[in-house]
């Protein structure tokens, strides 16, 4: 739905923002003022290819004009890529069952211009193999407290990976986990602890005992907002 904005999708009276600004379109174009629920809140500088959001409108309007008629009073930041009728039951949020992240790291000596928003750039060579082997370890029901920001006000830290991998492409690390839902700053603070993988500062094995550890402190740093990018959200079919 977006490509990147920079204060997040939360919508804030004195900053711009992703939620304010769709509904701000959406008034324009219906009339209407609508409550837009998306399936998560993204951070300042987080991407986001597939976000899912719904909201209702009183008056009939033509589904498929939704998306030129928004992105005709959107900025170039933020795309309306595809609006369906759903049934009154759905709720992007609650209704949510998989989503995948993934983290981008350029493993090259320069990094790069154009992509700069879309990557992390860490000129130290990394072993995908050994950070691979490590991501292994998450896959499953698991309590994630050792890779939950300090503060966070989840009390539940307790999670479903369902799938894990990390691959290059060239210079490119993709760091890509499929879940039931994730902590906040969980995958920014999972890819720093694979980077120290990747570094050889530990081995892939310590990530199960940091894990294990449910502390905070024993995983690695929190990576910024920049590699990470929301691309895909998965939601049970209603009978």
């Amino acid at each position: 739905m977006t490509e990147k904005i920079s204060t997040g999708w939360q919508k804030q009276n004195d900053r711009l923002n992703i939620q304010g600004e769709i509904e701000r379109a959406i008034e324009i174009v219906t009339g209407e003022k609508v409550d837009l629920i998306a399936s998560g809140r993204t951070d300042a500088g987080v991407n986001a290819l597939n976000q899912v959001a719904n909201f209702k409108l009183e008056k009939d309007f033509p589904i498929e004009k939704i998306p030129i008629a928004l992105n005709s009073q959107l900025k170039k930041s933020i795309r309306i890529k595809k609006a369906e009728e759903v049934d009154e039951r759905f709720h992007s949020r609650y209704g949510c069952k998989k989503k995948t992240y993934e983290y981008t790291i350029n493993n090259s000596e320069q990094g790069t211009a154009i992509y700069r928003n879309m990557q992390y750039h860490y000129p130290i060579k990394l072993d995908e193999n050994k950070m691979n082997e490590a991501v292994k370890y998450l896959i499953g029901e698991h309590d994630f407290k050792s890779f939950k920001a300090s503060g966070t006000s989840s009390k539940n830290s307790v999670r479903t990976i369902f799938d894990a991998e990390v691959k290059r492409q060239g210079e490119i690390i993709t760091i890509r986990l499929t879940g039931n839902g994730f902590l906040y700053n969980m995958v920014r603070i999972i890819s720093g602890t694979l980077i120290e993988v990747g570094e050889g500062k530990i081995l892939p094995k310590d990530v199960k005992e940091i894990l294990e550890a449910k502390d905070r402190l024993k995983a690695g740093k929190t990576l910024p907002p920049t590699g990470l990018c929301l691309v895909d959200v998965v939601y049970e079919e209603l009978n």
